[in-house]
């Protein structure tokens, strides 16, 4: 929608709710001036474009200030502390694997699990 058309039906819109009417008439009033919007000339339109760019410089005084987005580095090198049990499984894993050359990674997850419950 076209945003001279926006402030079009904003404001009758409102007529509407001030009167006390029935949204059917809305309906009928949103096809009647669509259509009208589509085949108007551009000196018909004028009007309402300039309420909508006026709209929309009041809106954005409204506004605070958009802030950007902090980027992420993506040279930094930071990365989370490791747990204990992942410092432990740092050993025994190679030798877990290397000894049992098909098992399956959960295999090897309870292995490592039984081995640190002990």
């Amino acid at each position: 929608m076209a945003k001279g058309q926006e402030v079009l039906c904003r404001r009758a819109e409102k007529n509407i709710r001030k009167t006390q009417r029935s949204w059917s008439i809305f309906a009928k009033f949103s096809k009647k001036y669509s259509g009208w919007w589509k085949t108007g000339s551009r000196r018909e339109k004028f009007k309402f474009d300039k309420m909508a760019k006026a709209d929309k410089v009041h809106y954005e005084r409204l506004q605070p200030g958009k802030r950007d987005k902090k980027r992420k580095d993506p040279n930094a090198t930071f990365e989370r502390l490791q747990s204990g049990f992942f410092l432990f499984c740092s050993e025994p894993c190679p030798k877990i694997t290397s000894t049992n050359p098909g098992i399956a990674v959960g295999d090897v997850a309870k292995k490592l699990g039984e081995m640190w419950n002990k």
